[in-house]
Parts: structure tokens; C-alpha cells; sequence
């Protein structure tokens, strides 16, 4: 029998330029909602923004699960996993989106529910490939973002800083972390790693608070133009094609002197300045501090630029500057 040690994370928060070359995070705050059933596909393709007939068992892709007024619930990555699909999405949104599905989905032949015995982590580095590979036969990548081993699903999330995530059952997860021997973080630099990439972060709440587009979504194709009805259709495509939404999502970050002693929590205002005044620009998403760095996700009007300076209302001694987003706003 094997001894499955507990997870021993990380107890520092660091600074984005101190965090190691190599790191896993453990995403405890993590989970998914899975569809099974012989109407699965069709069903779920009627109720969010993305392709869901154009997913296969390799392939991934982003989406918004809206209400009827266009608003979004959930933001999630969709994968296929043992027959059923699974979006994948911080615990935030999972009961509001959860709940919307379920309702809408009593007289399909559907199986809608919330994962529970699915660990999910994070591998972050340059040799977080190599580390796979020597354990499974076969690594995804861009061309095969999703790969089934046995009963482990390994996720490969492209950008400046390859992700990888690692899905299966607990004590499967906890021998695969002491086989990588890396530094463990919590959930908290998971965020991090998504304001950078400028995938939105929502909180409890964040939710039905933004149509996609405010969050980036046709930016990260996460939603198709082509794919038919879908709840809340009407106003995102009102949005894209009458061209009337102003707001957008941005990373922000604040370099300080001192150390930082603030808090910051979603929905806090933030400011830009005009000449010698300041009028509000948006609210925060997400952030994530670490002495004296801020890094913010915020949904702020679209019409600023990189010169605009911002603050935070309730701190105005922090300044903050717009940080390029590793994709061009499609508007």
C-alpha cells in the first residue's frame, strides 16, 4: 500500500519576479461542471457562447454560460473527459452556473452536475514538459491541448508561460506531486498567472455583472459568431455587430518603494486620471499583491490607452499603468 503524504504548500505569497523557474499550484479552489448523456452536446450547445459540436476529446476551448439577458455566469475552459464534458472554472461560479443548467436541462437527456472527486494542479516552466514526459507517454501541446493517460487528463493552456493542468482523483494527484518534487502554491498564484494572460478571474461577486466581450471573450475565442442560438445570444451579438460596448478587460500593475499594506477585493473602483482630476474607469476583477508589486485584472472603458494612469479610489497612493495583454481586443 502507498502512503499518500498531505499536500505541503508553499507558506510565501512571492512577488511575479521571484516566483521559481519551475512550480506546480494546487487548485483547491478549482472544480468543474460535467454534462453526460445522449443529449449532452446538443444541449450544452444551446446554452453557452463557444462551439461546444466543434469540441473533440484532444481539443479545448474557452466559453461564457450566460443568462437570458446576455450576462455572464461562468467563464470556464471546456474539455471532454470520460464521455462527459467538463467545464472547468473556479468554485466561484459553479453554484450560479450549475443551477441555471440544471433548470434548463430537466427535460433533456442530460446528466448535469458538479464534479467531486477531481483534483486539479498546475505544473508552471520551462521543464514542466520535460517533468511529464517522464511520467506519461505522451505531453499535450498546442496541437493537442487534451490528452487522456489511463485515468489522468492532462491539459496544455498555451501562452507566453506554458500551463499545464493535471486532473484525476486526490491520492493520484498528491503521488504525482511528490514525483515532481516542486515548490506547491495555492490558489492565489493560479490568479496571478491568469491576470497575466488576461483570462478573466470573476468572484461571487463578479457574476452577472459583464456581457463576454467586456471580459475578452471573442478575443480569446471564446465565443462563435456562426454557431446559431444560445441563451443571451441576442446581446452579445448586439454587442459585437451595432458596435455598442464600451468596456473591456485589462492587466494593471503598480510598482511601489515600500511595501504595500493595503487590501484590495473585487469590485473595489478604480480611477484614471484627467488632467488634474480623476473620474472612475471600472472596477477591479482579481488582483494579487506580493510585497511591494500589484498586479489587478480590472474591466475598465475601452476607449483608454497605455499612457492613462490609474488609481484605486479607496487607495489613492497607488498608482497603476495598463500592462499589454498577450492578444489584440477584437472588437
Amino acid at each position: 500500500m502507498i502512503n499518500f503524504m498531505p499536500i505541503k504548500l508553499m507558506t510565501s505569497q512571492p512577488s511575479p519576479s521571484k516566483l521559481p523557474a519551475n512550480y506546480a499550484i494546487f487548485l483547491d479552489d478549482f472544480n468543474a461542471i460535467s454534462l453526460s448523456g445522449e443529449d449532452q452536446t446538443k444541449y450544452l450547445q444551446g446554452q453557452v457562447t463557444c462551439d461546444v459540436k466543434a469540441l473533440s476529446d484532444h481539443s479545448l476551448t474557452h466559453g461564457a454560460h450566460c443568462d437570458a439577458k446576455g450576462k455572464v455566469l461562468s467563464v470556464f475552459r471546456l474539455i471532454n473527459r470520460a464521455g462527459a464534458h467538463l467545464l472547468l472554472q473556479p468554485k466561484a461560479s459553479i453554484a450560479l452556473s450549475l443551477a441555471a443548467l440544471q433548470k434548463f436541462g430537466a427535460f433533456a437527456k442530460v446528466t448535469i452536475s458538479a464534479t467531486s472527486q477531481l483534483n486539479f494542479v498546475a505544473l508552471i516552466g520551462d521543464h514542466a514538459s520535460t517533468l511529464l514526459q517522464q511520467t506519461f507517454s505522451q505531453v499535450p501541446d498546442s496541437f493537442h491541448p487534451v490528452i487522456q493517460a489511463d485515468t489522468t487528463t492532462l491539459v496544455y493552456i498555451a501562452g507566453k508561460q506554458a500551463r499545464y493542468l493535471v486532473i484525476d482523483e486526490s491520492e493520484v494527484i498528491t503521488q504525482l506531486l511528490q514525483k515532481f518534487n516542486l515548490p506547491i502554491y495555492n490558489q492565489v498564484v493560479w490568479q496571478l498567472t491568469e491576470i497575466q494572460a488576461g483570462f478573466p478571474v470573476l468572484s461571487q461577486g463578479s457574476l452577472e455583472q459583464y456581457v463576454p466581450q467586456m471580459l475578452n471573450l471573442q478575443a480569446i475565442n471564446g465565443i462563435s459568431f456562426t454557431k446559431g442560438c444560445y441563451l443571451g445570444q441576442e446581446t452579445v451579438a448586439r454587442m459585437q455587430y451595432l458596435g455598442k460596448n464600451k468596456r473591456a478587460l485589462f492587466a494593471l500593475s503598480s510598482d511601489s518603494a515600500i511595501e504595500l499594506n493595503i487590501e484590495i477585493a473585487a469590485g473595489d473602483i478604480i480611477e484614471k486620471q484627467l488632467g488634474e482630476n480623476w473620474r472612475k474607469a471600472g472596477d477591479v476583477l482579481a488582483s494579487y499583491k506580493a510585497d511591494n508589486q500589484i498586479s489587478l485584472q480590472a474591466v475598465l472603458a475601452n476607449d483608454v490607452n497605455e499612457h492613462t494612469v490609474f488609481r484605486l479610489k479607496a487607495q489613492p497612493e497607488v498608482i497603476f499603468s495598463i500592462v499589454q495583454l498577450p492578444y489584440l481586443l477584437n472588437q
